[in-house]
């Protein structure tokens, strides 16, 4: 009996429990994870307060937007952006998130970290979910910080402050939510470009910024087909949690992010497991 007790396989909860711990130790005690927290904050106020600076010839700036929480989040669920205001909001933090990933995966090949995990830590599939947990929580934190700095500049701005305060939370849920999904994704695609550093951080660049669903959405309403379907999934719905949001979007939000990271965590499981991780 000891002898089989001694010899037992970690559970999975177990395994899990111990991987997030090694990488939330490793994200509290790295400065990167605080400097994207600054990163987060620091933007959003920039840029409302760029938005108030005079022109070069003195004339007066035209403000990008016209209420306080226009940029965390956009007034209405919108697919094809058109104007920077539109996506000058919360989502910025899904490209401050996605090169933060990078960096922090990026980390564990550079180290060796990943051939020492790997030797004596099997499950592939335990290091993808406990990457995107983590990189959801930091994601999820500097949500947070864009929130104060984001509020504050508007504040400073002069901007009005008229919001349906149950909607503006209900949005700003509905991006922490999606930050699952993104941090999935990242993770996937760190997987996919692992030997590749820069690439792993353009890419995740790239798709942060949305440039390719929206260039999908063009395409799509240029043929004369509906968009709404494809902007739930393909854009994870981070549009749609606006200024407008009701407890539906919420729950569209939580669905399509866990339908994400379901598939970037079995897609990545996979590439690991018939893959050369060192």
């Amino acid at each position: 009996m000891s002898s089989e007790l001694q010899f037992k396989s970690p559970t999975f909860a177990e395994r899990l429990k111990g991987m997030l711990g090694v990488d939330f130790y490793r994200l509290f005690h790295t400065p990167l994870f605080y400097i994207f927290l600054a990163i987060a904050a620091i933007i959003p106020a920039m840029v409302s307060a760029m938005t108030m600076m005079p022109g070069p010839n003195g004339e007066a700036a035209t403000p990008l937007y016209s209420n306080v929480w226009q940029i965390i989040a956009a007034s209405e669920s919108l697919y094809v952006i058109r104007g920077i205001a539109d996506y000058a909001n919360m989502n910025m933090v899904f490209i401050f998130g996605g090169i933060m990933v990078s960096i922090f995966i990026g980390h564990d090949y550079k180290s060796g970290y990943v051939k020492q995990l790997f030797t004596t830590h099997a499950k592939k599939q335990d290091y993808m979910m406990s990457k995107s947990i983590v990189c959801a929580f930091a994601m999820i934190c500097m949500c947070g910080t864009y929130f104060i700095g984001g509020t504050l500049g508007g504040l400073l701005a002069g901007y009005s402050t008229e919001v349906n305060a149950l909607s503006l939370i209900l949005a700003i849920l509905g991006k922490m939510v999606m930050s699952l999904g993104w941090a999935s994704l990242y993770t996937l695609i760190n997987v996919i470009f692992r030997r590749y550093f820069g690439i792993s951080i353009a890419s995740s660049f790239f798709f942060g910024t949305g440039i390719l669903i929206i260039g999908a959405a063009a395409i799509v309403e240029s043929i004369g087909l509906p968009s709404f379907f494809l902007n739930i999934f393909l854009y994870g719905s981070s549009v749609n949690a606006c200024l407008e949001s009701s407890f539906g979007t919420l729950v569209i939000c939580a669905l399509v992010s866990v339908g994400w990271a379901i598939i970037y965590n079995v897609l990545g499981s996979y590439i690991l497991s018939k893959s050369d991780v060192y």
